[in-house]
């Protein structure tokens, strides 16, 4: 899978407008916007992720001999077209995001700029990348608030949509905050860590539990966690882990990490039963895992009821983002260059509002209150557009204009979150590694309100239009309905 030409990776539909305008010569540059609508799971903020696969995609992007013969046997596709793309690479420009950022509905995560035959092809490929790593990233972010800083382990390779869902899942989940995953190929090809204890068959194998778990300290002493609930939690797992600790505490065996993996029964009422054996026991410090079907949800609803659970192994409902198993980034043309090399802004409208687009060449600005450092707004405008922080700056919702907030001068920080990563076909940006992105990620999220973070009912975080562009925008909507 790792070597796979994903060049035919696209939609039928891709190809045919490619060989329109290749008969037409209609090649124009263009500018192509990625966003999306809404935060899955109706959240408060997503995270971007799958920057690194969309580059590697570009990097790659070639049509073999095998690609040719296979389109050719199609019969709907000329042998000139065919020639052409024959000797096809991407010549043109891309800004994106960068991977672990904190994102918003309706801003442009990604911006193609490139003659419309490339810019046409690449759509499918890259939606799909960008879409299923930040759906994984952003519900990882919500499965991990809700633990409150306790590990969450990402455990859902065997559940996993396909191989390539479970390796890039795994990664989408510790950018959004996960600790670590089963998936051993996703931490040999994303230097990740990769942690995980033993299956009920393992107990089930031996003549008994606590042989099992005897063998089990014998070969790994140093990380020993023994899952509890085979034959019967309380009256059985507990005491017989307790009574391995504790033969490993006399032989002078002192583990670097152990403790209990409970998977299945009520979590909140045998983890604090547990927990007092334990103690009871002079194990303090043992760790209390669980797994068992968790998502955010029924992780907050234990923390509520005072679970002692401190170690969370998440895998069906994260792998596959369960509750909401689709992003909705989409891909929409915004600008074509004329002659004289402006881009002239192009909208697309619906009977449905929310899918009316922002038309023109664009940026992000985002603005962050001085004195905390936390987002105020995100502030979407053209890519010329320049603003003076020394001087006060006027923000409005573009649906409801009336509301409005003007910030004074130098009580506020503007960044522009579109990096340039491809420039005239050649890459200039180097993607940082995955534990990298981590990090940077928990710093994003430290940048958001706590009311925007929260599972229920975020504050949502106001994504506005620059004067200059909301004026744009109402011109062409204004122009349309006239007729012109």
């Amino acid at each position: 899978m790792r070597t796979q030409n994903l060049t035919l990776l696209t939609d039928l539909y891709e190809l045919t407008m490619m060989q329109g305008y290749f008969e037409t010569q209609e090649n124009d540059t263009v500018v192509f916007d990625v966003f999306f609508r809404s935060n899955p799971n109706q959240g408060g903020y997503s995270v971007m992720a799958g920057l690194e696969q969309v580059i590697e995609y570009i990097k790659n992007l070639n049509f073999s001999y095998e690609d040719v013969d296979y389109l050719r046997g199609l019969g709907i596709f000329s042998e000139d077209f065919l020639h052409y793309l024959s000797g096809f690479h991407f010549s043109g420009s891309i800004y994106a995001i960068q991977e672990g950022t904190v994102i918003f509905p309706k801003e442009p995560l990604l911006k193609v700029i490139a003659p419309i035959m490339e810019a046409q092809l690449v759509e499918t490929a890259i939606l799909n990348i960008i879409n299923h790593q930040s759906l994984i990233a952003t519900k990882a972010s919500r499965v991990v608030y809700a633990a409150q800083g306790d590990g969450i382990m990402e455990f859902g390779l065997r559940r996993a949509q396909g191989p390539d869902a479970g390796l890039y899942g795994a990664r989408a989940a510790v950018i959004g905050g996960c600790v670590g995953t089963s998936n051993v190929l996703a931490g040999q090809m994303f230097d990740v860590p990769i942690m995980g204890t033993h299956a009920h068959s393992w107990i089930m194998s031996f003549r008994d539990e606590y042989t099992a778990f005897k063998e089990y300290a014998k070969l790994y002493p140093n990380a020993c966690t023994l899952l509890v609930d085979t034959y019967d939690t309380l009256k059985s797992g507990v005491p017989n882990a307790i009574r391995v600790f504790r033969e490993m505490q006399e032989e002078g065996i002192h583990p670097r990490s152990y403790g209990i993996r409970l998977d299945s029964g009520d979590l909140a009422y045998l983890s604090k039963q547990a927990r007092k054996m334990l103690d009871d026991a002079g194990f303090l410090d043992a760790v209390i895992a669980a797994s068992n079907d968790l998502d955010e949800m029924l992780i907050h609803d234990l923390k509520m009821q005072g679970a002692k659970i401190t170690s969370w192994g998440v895998g069906t409902n994260l792998i596959t983002s369960k509750d909401c198993p689709s992003f909705g980034g989409v891909y929409k043309l915004a600008a074509i260059q004329n002659e004289q090399g402006e881009f002239i802004p192009k909208i697309k409208i619906s009977e449905n509002t929310e899918k009316i687009t922002n038309p023109g060449n664009k940026t992000i600005f985002r603005v962050y209150d001085k004195e905390t450092g936390k987002i105020r707004a995100d502030l979407i405008c053209f890519a010329d557009e320049t603003f003076d922080t020394s001087e006060d700056l006027l923000l409005f919702d573009p649906n409801a204009t009336w509301k409005k907030t003007r910030l004074p001068g130098g009580s506020y920080e503007m960044t522009e979150i579109l990096k340039p990563i491809f420039i005239n076909g050649e890459c200039i940006y180097q993607s940082p590694s995955v534990m990298e992105i981590a990090a940077y990620c928990r710093q994003e999220k430290e940048t958001l309100w706590d009311e925007t973070k929260r599972l229920f009912f975020p504050h949502r975080v106001y994504v506005d239009l620059s004067q200059k562009l909301y004026d744009t925008k109402a011109a062409l909507l204004d122009a349309m309905s006239k007729g012109k």
